[in-house]
């Protein structure tokens, strides 16, 4: 399969959901598009992608009075899988819904979990972002052509790091890099960290050459100084931020990452529609739009079972992807 075939598979959208839809009834009664109780999953650590977006869609939804008191949790471990098998555990629970996206149909092929994304109840995809490559700011790579120099002599010796497990979007997208770059896949050397806040400490510490994450994890750090954005790895540069995409570095290749939001099976359809409702809803505020713009995030918005039928071709080329890679 040819590369550019490759990287077109992946373009899609971001993610996670908070609750489920309203029209408020104001006296918190489980009617209307209301759905008191709800908690919202998380499947890595505190500051990674899936939390940020999950505790803006939560945040974005109170504020817009569409639900109240959203609990966000946070249940990390083995990519996703730990947090995707509690969930599909939770079999007709209309209260509970799982912040995911690529990282998590890369996992459940890389850990052989048991629990798939074919057992859950697709709600929506919601947004999609480029990835991007950072380093710290005392790193001695300046540019990207820095980088790619030093990583061409020695893959081995230019650590890259990943807020997902290998499959996952913080994991193909250096791999493609490395294959427009003349280097094995086979030969870099990948280290996985459960979500990109705890990768962000590896970055800073120079732990790991560079490390490859989502925009919205870390604009704060790019904006403060803290992290120098070396490219982006979409198909176009991202408004306000003075980096190349890979293509103008010279590397034939580009990455989009997406996120969305699925629940526990056996759900009625009543319970369902409450949550894609949520979503509805939500996608037409100024807080969703405003936060949209201010993260980096596209919208790609799919509710239902358009958003299943993408999941089950995303498992597919996850999967072939990898063989592809020789991974």
């Amino acid at each position: 399969m040819r590369l550019r075939t490759l990287l077109a598979l992946f373009g899609a959208a971001l993610l996670v959901v908070v609750g489920p839809p309203l029209l408020s009834t104001g006296d918190g009664s489980d009617t209307g598009t209301q759905i008191p109780g709800l908690r919202f999953m998380v499947p890595n650590t505190p500051g990674g992608g899936y939390d940020i977006t999950a505790r803006t869609l939560a945040k974005n939804a109170e504020d817009a009075g569409l639900t109240h008191n959203i609990e966000v949790f946070n249940l990390p471990g083995a990519g996703g899988t730990v947090g995707l098998t509690r969930l599909v555990s939770e079999h007709g629970n209309g209260k509970l819904a799982l912040s995911m996206g690529l990282g998590v149909v890369g996992a459940v092929h890389t850990n052989k979990s048991p629990s798939t994304l074919a057992d859950t109840t697709p709600i929506a995809r919601l947004t999609e972002e480029p990835d991007i490559v950072v380093v710290s700011k005392d790193s001695p790579y300046r540019t990207i052509a820095d980088l790619l120099a030093a990583w061409k002599k020695d893959p081995a010796r230019v650590p890259v790091g990943g807020g997902s497990s290998p499959g996952g979007p913080d994991h193909l997208a250096p791999m493609l890099m490395a294959q427009a770059a003349g280097i094995a896949p086979r030969t870099v050397n990948y280290v996985p960290f459960d979500g990109g806040g705890e990768l962000l400490a590896s970055i800073l510490g120079d732990k790991v050459g560079f490390g490859v994450s989502g925009l919205g994890e870390y604009r704060d750090q790019i904006e403060a100084g803290e992290l120098r954005l070396l490219a982006v790895t979409g198909p176009k540069r991202v408004p306000g931020l003075d980096a190349p995409t890979l293509r103008e570095a010279g590397l034939d290749t580009e990455f989009t990452n997406w996120r969305g939001v699925v629940a526990p099976p056996g759900l009625s359809p009543a319970e369902r529609d409450k949550l894609t409702g949520l979503i509805r809803e939500l996608h037409g505020t100024k807080q969703w739009q405003e936060s949209m713009k201010k993260n980096g995030w596209d919208d790609a918005l799919l509710i239902g079972e358009p958003f299943g039928d993408f999941l089950d071709e995303q498992n597919q080329r996850v999967a072939t992807v990898l063989k592809e890679l020789g991974l």
